[in-house]
């Protein structure tokens, strides 16, 4: 990922404290009374973003980071694009801007107000309470991940040595598709997800030869079916 330099330096940070320091003790009640009510408004709306969707979006970077590293394939390199949009959306929703400041491994959020031309602006931080600092450094999603992307090409291996080549190539695409889009074993699958696969999944991004697609709901009956015998750390087959 690209470093973003646009991290307030510790001196612009305590300079934000001196001014908010210098405001609540004004002179003149009626600009001690306005501090107040500026003190009182920013206790209300520190931070502003609910905790919920800081946690979603800590999940969703860890996992962009985790396809990331992974052998750079179409599929791998478009499920880190989608988890980093629905990052950046979310975020967004709730009027803040992510950043990932590499030096510390950190997830930070500021303030959509802050920011100007993608660079915090200094002059405009009244309290850094408001931005939000999540490290990536301790275990999280990526665990999760590793596991069951290990289980579904486990599925996938079996496939291909016990099955048609057609139904294999299926396999291999399906297994990537459910670890990179859902984070999800491929026999715990909604009907929902193997209609996304069937219909826009693969035949965009898979390059399906015209038998691949005749026969792709046999493939997936074959996935379950070996799904049923193959041991691994998540396998919730569908009631």
């Amino acid at each position: 990922m690209r470093s973003n330099d646009d991290e307030p330096p510790e001196w612009a940070k305590e300079q934000a404290r001196e001014m908010m320091v210098g405001t609540d003790s004004g002179e003149g009640g009626d600009a001690k009374d306005s501090g107040d009510r500026d003190a009182d408004n920013a206790t209300d709306r520190i931070p502003d973003i609910p905790a919920d969707a800081v946690d979603e979006a800590e999940r969703l970077t860890r996992l962009a980071r985790e396809a990331e590293a992974a052998r750079s394939t179409p599929e791998v390199d478009e499920a880190a694009a989608f988890y980093r949009d629905r990052r950046d959306e979310l975020v967004t929703a709730h009027d803040y801007v992510p950043r990932l400041r590499e030096d510390d491994d950190t997830l930070v959020l500021y303030p959509d107000e802050w920011m100007e031309d993608g660079t915090v602006q200094l002059d405009r931080i009244e309290t850094t309470d408001r931005a939000v600092e999540v490290s990536l450094s301790g275990p999280g999603d990526a665990d999760q991940y590793r596991e069951i992307a290990a289980y579904n090409d486990a599925v996938a291996e079996v496939v291909a040595e016990t099955h048609d080549d057609v139904h294999a190539d299926t396999a291999r695409q399906f297994a990537a598709f459910m670890s990179n889009h859902y984070v999800r074993a491929v026999d715990d699958s909604t009907p929902e997800m193997r209609a996304e696969f069937r219909e826009e999944y693969l035949p965009r991004n898979g390059w399906p030869t015209d038998e691949q697609l005749a026969v792709v709901e046999e493939s997936l009956t074959v996935i379950d079916n070996v799904a049923d015998e193959v041991d691994g750390p998540v396998h919730n087959p569908r009631s």
